[in-house]
Order: C-alpha cells, then structure tokens, then sequence
C-alpha cells in the first residue's frame, strides 16, 4: 500500500513514529532500574491521557515509541514523560541540565504497511546494534507480542497477521524475522528533511527532468503521477511539493488522496 498525505493522515490515523533522543547523544538508562522507571512513567500516562502503544524500544541513548494519540495530546504526552523521567534521572545521577534532546522527534504513520515494517524495524534495533537477538532484548515490545502484553497495545496489530490470535502471533514473530522490505532505515526518516534547493535537486535529477515548474503544465494526468512519484522520495513533504510546484496545498493533498490504489486505514480504535 502506497502513502497518502501525511496531513490528511494527520487527522484520520493518529498514529505516530517518535523517536527521543538524549542530549549530546548522551545515554538516557544506566541500568535496568532506570528502564523499568521509564516503562512505569509510560504505563501512567497511558492511563492519563488514554492512547495506545503499539511498539517501543529502549535503547542506550535513544527510544522509540510508536503512539496512536486518538485525543491529540501527542506533544503534552512526551512532555510528560520526558519531564518525570528528567526529573528521576537528574536526581538519581547528581546532575543538572537538560536530559533529551530539545523537542522529540515524530512522523505520522499513514498506511499498515508502513505501520506493520515499522514496529518490525524498532524490535529489530537491538540485534542491528549488536547488542543480542531480538527475541533476547527485554526492553521492547517484542516479547510482549510473543507472550502477552504489559505496556504496548499488541492487539491491533496481531489483527492485521490474521483473526486467530495464536496463527497471528506465529505469523507476526516470522514476519519479525524477514528483512525489512520498506522503511528500512526509519531514523532517517523521521529525521532528514530536504531544503527546497536540495528536493528540488533531488526530483530533477531521479525524475530526469530539466524544469520542475513544468510539471505543472503537463495534463492532470501525467501531472498527478508526477506528484505522486515525487511524494515517495524520503524527505520530501506534500506542503514543500506545493511550494516548489506553486500548486496550492488543497490541489497537492486531494490528488495524493485520490490516487489510485491509495487507501486511508484507521489505525485508533
């Protein structure tokens, strides 16, 4: 399934890849008691605001999350957590000063395919950094998928491996196993984001043309594929394809959600 506009999925999935880091790249967990807290403050602010978690991952200095945020608190949801866990940590360490790295890091998750390699992608941290299998990780959601869910929302996505709860379960721990086949590199996704000298670089050259304000005088067509093709290049967003095309934002967005074969998937329950 191919993407849809990120702001029209803004709205209807709610549901959010973030990624916080510690400051400097310093470490955020020193020891398993330090994660454990983490994990509690997690739990309470699920209980607080009443969004779902659909996969995490704690590494050294680093954490994944994936959220479906169905009230729109995203920002006062991480703010919550990080100022707890800042709190706890500055106090336990003697230190002072900032603990993550300036504002948290997010991108909307618009189709279950994406949402599906995702989780795959966060579970699979671990064993890419060395650090053991992921089956042996125990700060993530991966063992609770295979054995029972403490802090993530497992069940929504084990319904898109299949109904029968035990045949989803199999089948979701050797998808985990396959190489990613999209969204390999997800921090560079929700990280790296082009100027406009350098998307609009980018699309003459991988579309091999000359002028990109030309796209906009082929027919509706021929035009709209283009739209979409340069939609799929990672870093380029629907807003700054408007404004390097001079097409209006409204026009870009109704032709990204029309596209054929393009379908928009809840993802809250």
């Amino acid at each position: 399934m191919s993407r849809i506009s990120r702001s029209n999925s803004k709205t209807v999935t709610k549901t959010y890849h973030v990624l916080m880091r510690g400051v400097n790249k310093e470490n955020l967990f020193i020891d398993n008691n330090d994660r454990n807290l983490f994990l509690n403050e997690l739990k309470k602010a699920k209980e607080e605001y009443q969004f779902h978690i659909y996969g995490y991952v704690l590494m050294s200095n680093h954490i994944h999350l994936i959220i479906c945020d169905k009230n729109n608190k995203l920002s006062e949801i991480i703010h919550k957590i990080s100022m707890k866990y800042a709190m706890y940590f500055n106090k336990k360490y003697n230190r002072v000063g900032h603990v993550f790295q300036n504002r948290f890091k997010s991108i909307c998750i618009d189709t279950e395919g994406y949402l599906k390699n995702l989780v795959r992608y966060i579970h699979r941290n671990p064993e890419k950094a060395g650090i053991c299998k992921t089956e042996m990780y125990n700060w993530s959601s991966y063992k609770e998928y295979a054995y029972g869910e403490n802090v993530a929302n497992i069940g929504f996505i084990l319904e898109l491996f299949g109904n029968n709860r035990k045949e989803a379960i199999k089948q979701f721990l050797e998808f985990n196993k396959l190489e990613e086949d999209e969204y390999s590199d997800a921090e560079f996704e929700i990280e790296k984001k082009m100027n406009d000298k350098e998307a609009k670089e980018c699309i003459e050259r991988i579309l091999k043309i000359d002028n990109l304000i030309s796209i906009k005088m082929y027919n509706y067509e021929i035009r709209n594929e283009y739209i979409c093709r340069i939609y799929e290049i990672k870093g380029i967003s629907a807003i700054q394809i408007a404004r390097l095309l001079k097409i209006s934002k409204t026009t870009i967005y109704k032709i990204l959600s029309d596209n054929k074969n393009r379908g928009i998937n809840k993802m809250c329950p």
